[in-house]
């Protein structure tokens, strides 16, 4: 299956996020982390990435009577290519942006949720701004964007660092 069509849906991406930076989670680690929804939900969509590979099985161990998994992340299969995108219809990107927007408000409300959560210590930042922009310039921010980003995207969990989930967005308003 299409990796766009198996990650439009919040749960989905949210595995992803979870499993980023090369970790190994078990499904109920995951359903620890997507604790608002049901455990079936999550060990469905488990299922469903497992066996598109895009998560891969690391570790199998008996426990209490069943097979526990250990799921690793395999982000080549996870994306998206740049035929694939720029072939994307008007409807493909609205459900896109949709299901983004439906796991950032789900992973949000489970920050909020979370009894340590501490929105200005933890710099939390949604701010929208109208810029204009020539078509030169808006190149010239994506690209800056990119460089201030793509560095830090290949980072791992290591002591002291603590996952974050941004979300740039830019798009044309219109009159």
């Amino acid at each position: 299956m299409d990796p766009v069509e198996l990650l439009l849906h919040p749960v989905r991406l949210r595995i992803v996020h979870a499993l980023s930076g090369g970790r190994t989670l078990t499904t109920q680690q995951l359903c620890e982390r997507i604790a608002d929804a049901s455990k079936a939900t999550v060990y469905r969509h488990v299922a469903v990435l497992a066996e598109a590979g895009i998560l891969e099985t690391t570790q199998e161990q008996q426990v209490r009577g069943f097979v526990e998994r250990h799921y690793r992340l395999q982000p080549a299969r996870a994306a998206v290519s740049a035929e694939r995108a720029a072939a994307a219809t008007v409807d493909d990107h609205r459900r896109a942006f949709a299901a983004s927007m439906a796991a950032l408000l789900a992973e949000y409300q489970a920050y909020l949720d979370d009894p340590r959560a501490d929105p200005a210590r933890d710099q939390v930042g949604y701010r929208q701004h109208a810029v204009w922009l020539t078509e030169h310039e808006r190149e010239q921010l994506i690209a800056g964007m990119r460089a201030a980003i793509v560095p830090h995207l290949a980072n791992e969990p290591a002591e002291g660092r603590s996952q974050h989930l941004l979300s740039p967005i830019l798009f044309p308003l219109r009159d």
